[in-house]
């Protein structure tokens, strides 16, 4: 129920594809594949049981939703969307903690430390440093949400020391700052398709296909990896890349519009396992300029995710070969964790105190008042995009301390 309260808040385009790997939310109108993605989704399911090529499910509008959009097609989510077509604090949340009256923003701020009183066994409230001049000032709240995106998230409570806990908040058990994962994208395959030579695409559609999950799933198992992997992907068409250096007027139109032949690509989503020794840690040493400790981060794709690489590649470029592509090409990628996306881990969420730094809540252990709900809390990278599980898990944990609060349990 989570999650369909954060889709029909975000606005959610997508399909419902009947996937259990993937679950049908809360949707509007998909965004349309072009002319060879609808080939190549026909093609596999007729030669794959288990493989579904579908078009990425986004937080981008098609439809006016909310007061917002709809999406113009103009691929520049990046720069912040003046349409509101693409969801983002900007267009959406800010707006609506506004309209409560209770927002208060306070640029400039590192915050540095959470405040915790050891007789109320509770957190009272932050001090954080001015950017720009440099003094702490102390904010005090009955709950405190930390929100800091994975690694500045575990930074802040392993800076917040106390006699009740000197190793950071929270950290009974010691796995605060550990387990740091990040998805795997080391493999992207690509070919080129001969056909669809009078057909084209309008627009810049700001999202892909994705091919879900069939490694390890149903009656998939494998013997050298655990866990599994997505695709995403897509065809396109560019200009061709030889201009004549002598072109000018309407020979060099010409050749700026000859296209040159369809390509499909996919990068492989794998999933990256928790690793105890994968961690980050605070210097002992070296500071920012507001105080801040320096992040030391020790961490490594191990065994497990090398050996999905190869198989990512080996069944991609399997496909296309079904897929009558030609000029197939299979690279394997050799990023470290931080140089994908999606860091997650080093608070993790559990049962038990002595194993986890978060309860089934996202409340910080011994120190309830506190809630983290980003990619900290998570126990492992799945290979899905992780954004909207923060959101849902945001919503119930924000939804439990108001219900909390009101039994004065907070």
């Amino acid at each position: 129920p989570w999650y369909s309260h954060v889709e029909k808040f975000a606005g959610i385009s997508g399909n419902k594809d009947g996937l259990a790997q993937v679950p049908d939310g809360e949707f509007l109108p998909p965004m349309e594949m072009n002319c060879l993605e609808k080939h190549v989704k026909e093609r596999l399911s007729k030669i794959y049981k288990d493989r579904h090529l579908i078009i990425s499910r986004t937080a981008n509008l098609t439809v006016r939703h909310e007061g917002r959009g709809p999406c113009q097609y103009r691929s520049l989510c990046s720069r912040g969307c003046p349409f509101g077509g693409y969801f983002s604090s900007n267009s959406s949340t800010l707006p609506a903690a506004e309209k409560t009256g209770n927002l208060t923003i306070r640029p400039f701020s590192v915050v540095q430390s959470i405040l915790y009183d050891e007789t109320k066994g509770r957190a009272t409230g932050v001090r954080i440093v001015d950017t720009n001049t440099k003094e702490s000032t102390e904010y005090f709240a009955k709950i405190i949400f930390v929100n800091g995106s994975t690694i500045n998230t575990s930074l802040l409570l392993m800076n917040s020391v106390s006699s009740r806990f000197p190793n950071g908040l929270g950290n009974d058990s010691g796995e605060l700052g550990h387990n740091l994962m990040d998805h795997n994208y080391n493999a992207t395959i690509s070919g080129e398709f001969d056909g669809f030579e009078d057909k084209y695409y309008s627009g810049r559609r700001p999202t892909g296909t994705y091919l879900p999950r069939f490694r390890n799933f149903g009656d998939d198992k494998q013997k050298d990896f655990i866990r599994g992997y997505a695709y995403a992907g897509g065809a396109s068409r560019a200009a061709m890349s030889e201009v004549s250096e002598t072109a000018i007027g309407d020979l060099l139109k010409k050749d700026m519009t000859q296209l040159g032949p369809w390509k499909f690509s996919l990068r492989g989503m794998g999933e990256c396992l928790p690793y105890h020794e994968n961690k980050i840690s605070l210097s002992k040493t070296d500071t920012d300029e507001w105080g801040m400790p320096l992040l030391v981060i020790d961490a490594e794709y191990k065994q497990n995710e090398k050996t999905m690489v190869q198989d990512m590649i080996n069944s991609g470029v399997e496909m296309l070969e079904k897929l009558d592509f030609k000029n197939i090409e299979g690279i394997e990628d050799t990023r470290n964790i931080g140089l994908n996306i999606h860091e997650m881990g080093t608070a993790r969420m559990g049962r038990d105190p002595k194993t986890s730094v978060l309860n089934g809540n996202n409340q910080v252990w011994g120190a309830e008042n506190v809630f983290v709900t980003d990619g900290a809390c998570m126990t492992s990278s799945a290979c899905q995009n992780p954004s909207i599980t923060y959101m849902a898990l945001t919503a119930r944990a924000a939804d439990y301390a108001v219900k909390e609060l009101k039994k004065m349990n907070l």
